[in-house]
């Protein structure tokens, strides 16, 4: 007698293996499972004590240990389970809690900057890695050059700048937006710098992956882990 046998004659059907039902056909409804769950455990434990030996009966000790083993392996389960939809809830951000950012300004990777109702802006310099010498060159929308700002040594990460405005002759540079260029050297080495500008959000919408997006002028459609700080 096979092992599929010996487990039809225990009243159990081992999984991917088909059985008769009451009107001949096969039931394949186990087909393709490879996990056993609690019916499945009731079922095999119903048949071991159907066919235990009158003169050796199954130990209770054993049996009320495995009945704990398996009532402790499908709670951890489930639990697992309950974890991992409210990590997803938590990670997560619905279009109602992005329409939060309307209205408010936000910093993001960029090149295009409008300036302050008090003129001039603020940035920063996102640094791959510790830079000796670092700059930002601001220019007006036809890429006249207004202002240079030398930050000098930084370390990696968001450096800050703000700019007031006005020329080097103290003379207003005018209404904008400005096109902002950032450089950065280690010793002589290129380093990889990207300027981040500051953005009022228009509006939000959902990506063609389903996540918000803000809507940034003259930037576009930003993702929201793409955002460095909130206004």
């Amino acid at each position: 007698m096979d092992f599929d046998s010996t487990l039809q004659t225990l009243g159990v059907n081992r999984y991917g293996a088909s059985s008769a039902t009451s009107n001949g056909t096969k039931d394949t409804s186990g087909l393709g499972k490879t996990e056993m769950d609690q019916s499945d455990f009731l079922t095999l434990m119903t048949a071991q004590l159907k066919n235990q030996d009158p003169f050796e009966p199954v130990d209770n000790t054993q049996m009320v240990a495995q009945m704990a083993q398996f009532s402790s392996l499908s709670g951890i389960t489930e639990m697992s389970t309950t974890l991992k939809a409210i990590a997803a809830k938590l990670g997560g951000t619905s279009l109602g809690d992005a329409l939060g950012y309307v209205g408010k300004t936000v910093l993001t990777e960029g090149s295009i900057a409008y300036p302050r109702e008090s003129g001039g802006i603020a940035g920063a310099v996102a640094l791959s890695k510790d830079a000796t010498d670092v700059n930002v060159a601001i220019s007006d929308a036809d890429g006249k050059p207004l202002k240079t700002i030398a930050l000098g040594k930084q370390a990696a990460g968001a450096v800050a700048f703000d700019w007031d405005g006005k020329l080097d002759n103290g003379e207003a540079a005018g209404p904008g937006p400005y096109t902002v260029k950032v450089a950065a050297l280690n010793a002589g080495a290129k380093v990889d710098a990207a300027p981040l500008v500051w953005a009022p959000v228009s509006t939000v919408s959902l990506g063609s992956d389903g996540k918000p997006v803000l809507t940034l002028p003259g930037i576009g459609q930003v993702p929201l882990d793409a955002i460095w700080q909130v206004g």
